[in-house]
């Protein structure tokens, strides 16, 4: 007659047996049936998004442990337009990363709401996991730097940036797909409306260029040190490396590499070969590597002209010569 391992547990329900090398075994879960169910519970409230399908929290269910949500480890503070996005697309990959969907806008718009409605705007993390969150304009917002300070000094920060004529018109072509009756580059870009006239930097495109005058203010309240620069062309042509610089700079583990990334040519941009949500290669959206309109070559060169001393100087504050034209 077989003998009988029994396992003893606190569950209300009948537990199924299994015949294994010929002895009776009741299989029991590692947690019982109502830790089960409060852990459930806890994470629909905290996370209704990322208890669905995602073996990782099938299996933090499993073992009971309680995602919250906590404040920023690490922003992605800018440029708009340089490749905020793709960064945080690409970094998200990681499975020590978690990051808001979307742009929060806290430091610049909604400062006045308090930390709490911030940190409720953060995805629930673990312990061992970083908390980011990307708005590009914080980068050009005058009292940002001293308002992330306040939230946390150690806070880690991430800039893209990107040849700033080409960012400029990056910027406008995105505006100009929004309102069709946008005038042309060339007539925004200059005071008299041709390149006869003076740069305008009046004009947001153009203003938003010259980094130098932006990272003065950050260098104020923040360390080089707690900085990292991520070359926009770089992100495109090589992304593998400069997100290995990333997971270096956030104290990752190097998981994202090479195998992640295929290029689309097409699009002329990267694109993601696998992610933890789906296994299927995919691309960023449509608004990713749109084609640029023609702009008059006269105006090009008045403008690399115009930003070639601030790119210098962003050159020396960073220690990183871009190679920008």
């Amino acid at each position: 007659m077989a003998s009988t391992v029994a396992i003893t547990t606190n569950a209300p329900t009948p537990l199924p047996h299994v015949r294994i090398l010929g002895s009776i075994v009741r299989i029991v879960p590692l947690v019982d049936d109502v830790t089960l169910k409060q852990t459930a519970t806890t994470l629909r409230l905290l996370a209704p998004n990322t208890t669905d399908g995602s073996p990782k929290y099938r299996f933090l269910r499993q073992q009971g442990l309680r995602p919250s949500r906590h404040l920023p480890d690490a922003l992605i503070i800018g440029v708009k337009k340089s490749g905020t996005r793709a960064l945080l697309e690409f970094v998200r990959l990681h499975p020590d990363v978690r990051a808001a969907g979307c742009e929060v806008h806290f430091f610049d718009r909604h400062y006045a709401k308090g930390l709490a409605w911030y940190r409720h705007h953060m995805p629930p993390t673990i312990e061992g996991q970083i908390t980011m969150e990307k708005t590009p304009s914080y980068f050009i917002t005058r009292e940002a730097p001293r308002r992330v300070r306040h939230m946390n000094p150690a806070t880690r920060l991430l800039v893209v940036v990107r040849d700033p004529v080409t960012r400029a018109i990056s910027d406008y072509t995105q505006a100009r797909s929004k309102k069709r009756d946008m005038k042309r580059f060339e007539e925004l870009a200059f005071t008299n409306g041709s390149t006869g006239g003076v740069v305008d930097t009046s004009w947001g495109p153009v203003r938003i260029g010259v980094y130098a005058k932006y990272l003065e203010r950050w260098l104020e309240h923040f360390p080089l040190s707690q900085l990292l620069f991520v070359s926009g062309e770089r992100l495109i042509a090589d992304p593998a490396v400069e997100i290995g610089r990333v997971q270096d700079f956030l104290g990752l583990k190097r998981v994202v590499n090479e195998k992640h990334f295929y290029f689309n040519s097409t699009k002329g941009f990267p694109c993601l070969l696998k992610s933890e949500e789906r296994s299927s290669p995919h691309c960023l959206g449509k608004t990713k590597g749109r084609n640029h309109p023609r702009i008059d070559g006269v105006a090009v060169d008045r403008l690399r002209e115009f930003y070639r001393p601030f790119n210098q100087k962003f050159y020396h504050l960073t220690g990183i010569n871009f190679g920008w034209p």
